[in-house]
């Protein structure tokens, strides 16, 4: 599995990002490409254009990740991990260390090579 890096859009604390990046972590989030209060369909062209999986709590994802060309797309329901727990699960799928599937449990994962 190749080196995944991530693109967090707006609704995914920004604790998350900062802590992946000190893990080593290739991660910018919506807050540093300045795309705060763009739309979905916004970002995600903007993760595909940079070759990020998309990582949000935002379920309108997972309608256009069917319709749209991407990278990839994370879904994690927002109450499901706290922000340490998340950063452990996200840094495992991004280090290609094990299948996504058994680290972030209950999420909806579509990843495109």
């Amino acid at each position: 599995m190749d080196k995944l890096t991530f693109y967090l859009d707006e609704s995914v604390n920004i604790a998350v990002g900062e802590g992946l990046k000190r893990r080593g972590v290739i991660v910018i989030s919506a807050r540093d490409a300045h795309n705060l209060g763009h739309s979905d369909k916004e970002q995600l062209d903007y993760a595909a254009r940079k070759n990020f999986v998309v990582v949000t709590h935002d379920d309108d994802f997972l309608k256009m990740a069917m319709k749209f060309k991407h990278k990839g797309i994370i879904y994690v329901h927002q109450q499901k991990y706290n922000v340490g727990d998340l950063i452990r699960r996200l840094k495992k799928i991004a280090l290609g260390y094990c299948r996504a599937e058994r680290y972030v449990k209950s999420c909806r994962i579509f990843v495109r090579n």
